[in-house]
């Protein structure tokens, strides 16, 4: 018996998705705004600080784009060619936007580096108001894709979003102290924070999509407790070739082969149905694939876990 099944989690997951679209789309407006701004203060001011926080935020643009194309595409139905639809879409995505932030943090770093052994005098007013601009639109920008974070791909520009804020507010410091001190080494130092600040954050996301595109096990999921807790259900007597991997994020899939013993249709699909729910209660894991084999049928190969030995009382 093979069985396939999953529920309405897949549509609330598209429609959580959908909401966050026209955030983004009014995200890569306000970020171009920011980016010519900061350009144009840090070659008026000299400011190597604002310079590489405008370099910082340019990579946000392909970052929302890429995120905000992703999440479209999150929303297509499956066809006969793409039968999971495009889930991984957002997962490809952000392996793809952390991989801009490292280089971006490279190029930043390298950047404040030259600048600290040729010091150049900032204009700390424009420093100032611009970071203070920046503060409004990223901090804004946070705080909108706040709620939908658990998406991989949301995480991924509320983090840099994040970053950035803290940049700004960073940035502020640095100038009110190079206003009271004249210590110039403090751009570029910032400069350096900046960048390392990136490579931190991006680090996270890059492991834990490869994760997911390479089909790893869900990192909240053990496989033992899966399979104990599928040898619990009456009925099933073995559980190996399991597999269980994420079609997108908060969207898990399993499959396996279940050896039960021989009894009539209707019982067997009782079986099924509680298989899967405790799948779904106790690991929310809702897209199934499931084959029964009837006992005296030859294990297949791969994982192998029967079912515990109980003692029976005479």
């Amino acid at each position: 018996m093979h069985a396939h099944a999953h529920d309405g989690s897949e549509h609330g997951h598209r429609h959580g998705l959908g909401g966050a679209t026209g955030i983004l789309g009014a995200a890569v407006v306000a970020t171009l705004v920011l980016v010519a701004a900061e350009f144009a203060a840090g070659y008026a001011g000299h400011s190597m600080a604002l310079t590489s926080d405008a370099v910082h935020n340019l990579t946000d643009v392909p970052t929302l784009v890429i995120s905000w194309l992703a999440m479209r595409w999150a929303l297509r139905p499956p066809t006969h060619e793409k039968t999971y639809g495009y889930h991984r879409a957002g997962i490809l995505a952000a392996f793809v936007n952390a991989m801009i932030l490292a280089l971006a943090a490279l190029f930043v770093i390298g950047e404040s580096v030259t600048r600290l052994r040729h010091p150049v005098e900032v204009g700390t007013s424009l420093m100032i108001w611009v970071s203070l601009l920046a503060l409004a639109i990223n901090g804004g920008i946070t705080l909108a894709v706040h709620r939908g974070r658990r998406d991989l791909n949301v995480r991924t520009v509320w983090l840099h979003n994040l970053g950035d804020a803290l940049s700004n507010i960073a940035i502020v410091v640095g100038a009110v102290a190079i206003r009271w001190t004249g210590a110039q080494w403090v751009d570029p130092i910032l400069g350096i924070a900046i960048g390392a600040m990136v490579l931190w954050s991006g680090q996270g996301i890059l492991r834990e999509s490869g994760h997911i595109l390479l089909e790893g096990l869900p990192r909240e999921i053990r496989l033992a407790k899966v399979a104990t807790a599928v040898l619990g259900v009456p009925g099933v007597q073995e559980v190996h070739d399991m597999h269980i991997w994420t079609l997108g994020t908060d969207l898990h899939a399993l499959s396996c082969h279940v050896r039960i013993p021989d009894m009539h249709m209707e019982d067997s699909e009782r079986v099924l149905e509680n298989i899967r729910g405790v799948l779904a209660r106790d690991f929310h894991i809702t897209h199934t694939t499931i084959q029964f084999e009837r006992a005296g049928l030859p294990a297949e190969a791969g994982l192998y876990m029967p079912a515990p030995v109980r003692s029976s009382s005479k």
